[in-house]
């Protein structure tokens, strides 16, 4: 079935035949990202650093303490899709501001819950708080809609390493939080979550005003323009099945890597609470976590782009390996090596989920971009669900040092798989060659 082309609205018509204003919005777009993650990184973190502890002061129970990272990465599933579709259908600025929109209300239920000693507020707040989560990661979309091949890696990066700036703030003001939460007759633990709500709410006000024109609208009519002045002759020989090789690994690589970090980051809380450890450890154990999430990412995402998706997704494994194993054997009073241990963590996961989001966009065109990179972050955040869920199972029937080693094995898969996408994709390169 033919599909009509869509009309063009008057300012995105201007961009299309126009290289010149096509980099300054991608410039425009990047900055306006920047802006908003600085806002959405501190937002995630409360439900990081705090989430288990607060369900397990409120249930009363170690067993129960992965709950709140599989409801916030159910909720956060659920809004990738939503989000996704609301972008592929009317742009990133409405898709991204309601994200953001949603996810401050969640904190703010949060806060009541705690106040009201609600479990079933809670528990729901958690999942729509969720959406802030997801938000804060589809974000980095955006700014690659208008970013060359040469950039995409790059361009992930600046967004995510923008994160750190509120991703380490939020976990290191806890305390501080915590005390203006009790000046205000609400329980310390739900301090962070009052940062959350404004920072979300914020960054949600900041798309929806600034990101004009749309970066996916823009991409969207460019392709469309193009389309028509294609020949047959000019396209890849099997191009779906390349797109759909890309879109495997790149989901694979990201899956096993939100897995194994979701879990070992969900229980290091209570594994530290258990030996000692105050709430201002667990935050600079976590802040430092975060921090190393984010901040290498603009390295990253140019060794990315020199080097290649495979090489650093392979060193993804490899990093995240090591991480386990750190973690599985550290003293359990030693801070220094708990903070080595996931700081490791967040590079690895750093590697793998930058290395998959570029090879994602490599292989989704705009037409169907937004809705594609949705419906992966589903399953990224259901395999973090599954892993928050099953780590406190875990720890609560084994060890801290079991949940590690399982990570790691975990961890080990992605090279494997790596390998294997590259013999294929060799293969199929093959064949194209003999086929001409």
């Amino acid at each position: 079935m033919k599909h009509e082309p869509q009309p063009i609205d008057n300012p995105i018509r201007a961009y299309i035949d126009s290289p010149d204003m096509q980099r300054q919005l991608y410039k425009r777009s990047l900055l306006i990202v920047v802006i908003s993650q600085i806002f959405g990184g501190a937002g995630l973190a409360a439900g990081v650093t705090v989430g288990a502890l607060l369900a397990q002061d409120m249930l009363g129970t170690d067993s129960f303490a992965g709950i709140p990272a599989a409801l916030l990465t159910l909720g956060s599933a659920m809004a990738a899709l939503l989000v996704g579709r609301l972008s592929q259908r009317s742009g990133r600025r409405l898709g991204l501001a309601a994200g953001f929109l949603a996810g401050g209300l969640g904190a703010v239920g949060v806060v009541l819950a705690a106040v009201n000693q609600s479990i079933g507020l809670l528990f729901v707040s958690l999942v729509i708080y969720g959406a802030g989560t997801a938000t804060n990661l589809q974000a980095r979309y955006a700014g690659t809609d208008l970013a060359k091949p040469t950039q995409r890696a790059t361009a992930v990066s600046i967004a995510m390493v923008s994160t750190t700036f509120g991703a380490v703030a939020g976990p290191n003001l806890v305390d501080v939080m915590g005390r203006f939460a009790m000046s205000l007759g609400v329980p310390a633990l739900a301090g962070p979550f009052l940062l959350s709500a404004a920072a979300f709410i914020l960054a949600g006000l900041v798309f929806l005003i600034f990101l004009r024109p749309d970066p996916l609208m823009v991409a969207k009519a460019i392709t469309q323009a193009q389309s028509h002045q294609s020949t047959l002759k000019d396209r890849p020989a099997n191009p779906q099945k390349m797109n759909n090789r890309g879109l495997i690994v790149g989901t694979t690589v990201m899956i096993l890597t939100q897995i194994v970090m979701i879990a070992i980051m969900t229980m290091t809380p209570i594994h530290m609470k258990h030996h000692g450890h105050g709430l201002g450890d667990v935050g600079l154990v976590i802040g430092i976590h975060i921090g190393f999430m984010y901040f290498p990412s603009l390295m990253t995402g140019i060794l990315i782009d020199k080097i290649g998706r495979t090489a650093m997704s392979i060193a993804s494994g490899a990093v995240l390996l090591i991480a386990a194993t750190v973690a599985a054997l550290a003293p359990a009073d030693s801070i220094l090596v708990l903070i080595i241990a996931l700081a490791l963590l967040g590079l690895g996961w750093n590697f793998g989920l930058i290395s998959g989001t570029a090879l994602i966009v490599d292989a989704t065109e705009p037409a169907t971009r937004a809705k594609t990179q949705g419906t992966i972050d589903v399953l990224i955040a259901l395999a973090g669900a599954s892993g928050g869920a099953l780590s406190g199972v875990v720890v609560a029937h084994s060890s801290y040092a079991t949940l590690s080693f399982a990570g790691g094995g975990l961890a080990l898969l992605l090279i494997p798989v790596v390998i294997w996408s590259r013999k294929k994709q060799k293969t199929s390169a093959s064949d194209t060659i003999s086929m001409s």
